[in-house]
């Protein structure tokens, strides 16, 4: 019960993030918008796992 309220958001919080939520993305410098050449660039990190196999199925 205790690591759950540890957990919890605080209600400013979670007006921070309603607040958040209903703001525009702005894209600058250090975050470009991707473009759809950029796009087919992109390289994952972590290559997907096969999700049928995982569990002993």
């Amino acid at each position: 019960m205790e690591m759950k309220q540890e957990l919890a958001f605080t209600k400013e919080e979670l007006a921070e993030l309603e607040a958040a939520k209903k703001m525009p993305i702005t894209f600058d410098a250090d975050c470009p918008e991707t473009t759809p050449e950029r796009a087919v660039k992109f390289r994952r990190v972590n290559p997907p796992r096969n999700r049928m196999n995982a569990h002993g199925a």
